[in-house]
């Protein structure tokens, strides 16, 4: 692939040709590690979807005074988890083997979704969700580690293993949360925790009979000490973002200290990985062109989506007066989207097309989405919005598996975890951003209009007044949407600085 960097390093002495895939595992085990890889994929996705349609059963078994106000920990506390440890794992897959690492992550996943089930209150609930976090976030990370070992050293990069991040995303974004209410009804809430089990222990199983992969070059040591000041960094921008302008004032001593402390964490982060020995995220990924590139683009498409996909629901049930549970059908346009490009980018790529055109492709359709989303007005025929989500979810399929592939393409092999952990990350910062800056202009653009409302009493006015607020609202909404269409505007510019296939070797370097 053109924008790869050649694989030298790590390799080990001319003459001793590691064994790959092909060596260690026969064409039918390979399939089955894929459709392991899947199934993990899968229980990553829906975790992060499913857990929304239960809130309100578990706010009455667990704490029905005061469980409202803590709700937003028990996704936060998920995430916060999950984020800071996503540099010391791939650091981990590097230094120990993915294999061993997918273990790790899946085994305390399965522990964390176990104690979540059997939670009897709402503290319990949210340290084990916590302890279901440090697994997560190894999931989808490591699994895209493993997917990536899966092929030769001289295989090209595109085809299925970037399809298969947007074809999940996609059918997890439309399935979770209806799965969710169906347990939930019918069975309970601590089902969709319970529900990991049996799915989990297939894949440790499995993962551990079947797979195969080529050994490490060698044991090296881990910057523990960068891994702290990346956890202390990640921590701080989500709580900031969490808190800022909700539970503190953006101008509040509290929020004021715990930014100047994240910017703190940010700056030794960077001195620690300039000066460590065997740095958790080495800065000299970032003078290759393609890693560093994809790096920005994920983090924008992080934004994109976060200012789009909260948005919709906000818009479809404030300014439309959409059901909660209506409002997530909604969304199926845009899975079907993402299932739907991604499938076809993956198959074209693997028959030789350049993933530059597609990752062009992806971004231009899901700015247009945005910005068409942003001329929606409280009158908008719901049908014209779902066509919008059915192209932004197009442009989102082309853009989410196969940013993975172009890093990890790029990326020396003996860094591919490190690499792929990365990208993660960085989706993850985007995303925390994008929710910081898209509920600050709601907010402002908002009172610009209803000055002294809140926005949750919206829905509880009636005639000339409702009619008044909803405007403000949509045209608050219109801007967030025009926003997120910057971001992914910005992402399109750095896909076409991306280098075309033919670009010689000497110039994917700055």
């Amino acid at each position: 692939m053109a924008i790869a960097e050649p694989r030298t390093a790590g390799r080990p002495p001319s003459g001793t040709k590691p064994a790959g895939p092909a060596a260690l595992m026969t064409p039918a085990q390979r399939g089955l590690g894929m459709l392991l890889c899947l199934v993990t994929i899968v229980l990553a996705v829906l975790d992060m979807n499913i857990v929304s349609a239960a809130t309100v059963p578990i706010v009455r078994d667990l704490d029905p005074v005061h469980g409202v106000d803590r709700l937003p920990w028990l996704v936060s506390a998920f995430a916060l988890a999950a984020t800071a440890l996503l540099p010391l794992y791939g650091r981990l897959c590097d230094v120990y083997g993915a294999k061993r690492v997918l273990l790790g992550a899946v085994g305390t996943f399965l522990l964390g979704s176990a104690l979540c089930g059997a939670a009897q209150s709402m503290d319990q609930l949210i340290a084990f969700r916590a302890v279901q976090g440090v697994g997560g976030g190894g999931l989808m990370s490591v699994t895209m580690v493993v997917i990536a070992q899966f092929k030769e050293p001289e295989e090209g990069g595109g085809g299925k293993g970037g399809a298969m991040g947007g074809i999940v995303a996609g059918l997890g974004m439309a399935v979770g949360p209806l799965i969710g209410a169906l347990f939930t009804d019918h069975l309970g809430w601590r089902w969709i925790f319970y529900l990991n089990l049996p799915l989990g222990l297939l894949v440790l199983v499995g993962v551990a009979l079947v797979v195969k992969l080529p050994p490490t070059t060698g044991r090296r040591g881990l910057d523990f000490v960068g891994a702290a000041l990346a956890a202390a960094f990640a921590t701080g921008l989500l709580l900031v973002t969490e808190w800022g302008g909700k539970e503190y004032a953006w101008t509040s001593p509290v929020i004021l200290g715990l930014s100047a402390a994240t910017l703190g964490a940010f700056g030794l982060f960077l001195w620690r990985q300039a000066t460590a020995a065997e740095p958790v995220l080495p800065l000299s990924l970032f003078r290759i062109r393609a890693v560093r590139l994809g790096f920005a683009i994920q983090g924008l498409v992080g934004m994109g989506m976060i200012g789009s996909i909260m948005y919709v629901m906000l818009y479809l049930q404030i300014a439309r007066g959409v059901a909660p549970t209506s409002a997530s059908l909604y969304l199926i346009p845009m899975a079907a989207g993402m299932t739907g490009a991604s499938l076809l980018a993956g198959r074209l790529i693997g028959r030789g097309h350049p993933v530059r055109t597609f990752l062009a492709l992806g971004a231009g359709c899901a700015t247009l989405a945005l910005v068409l989303l942003g001329l929606s007005g409280p009158d908008t025929g719901l049908w014209l919005v779902m066509a919008e989500l059915a192209l932004l979810g197009g442009g989102l399929g082309q853009l989410i598996g196969q940013l993975i592939t172009v890093v990890q393409e790029a990326a020396p092999r003996h860094q591919l975890g490190v690499a792929t952990a990365g990208i993660r990350f960085f989706q993850t910062l985007g995303n925390a951003l994008g929710a910081a800056l898209f509920g600050s202009v709601l907010a402002r653009v908002f009172e610009a209009g209803e000055p002294g409302r809140p926005l949750g009493a919206v829905r509880a006015l009636t005639g000339a007044a409702h009619e008044h607020a909803v405007r403000s609202f949509t045209d608050a909404v219109d801007v967030v949407f025009l926003s997120a269409g910057g971001a992914l505007a910005l992402a399109l510019v750095c896909v076409l600085r991306l280098r075309p296939a033919g670009t010689a070797p000497a110039a994917r370097e700055a």
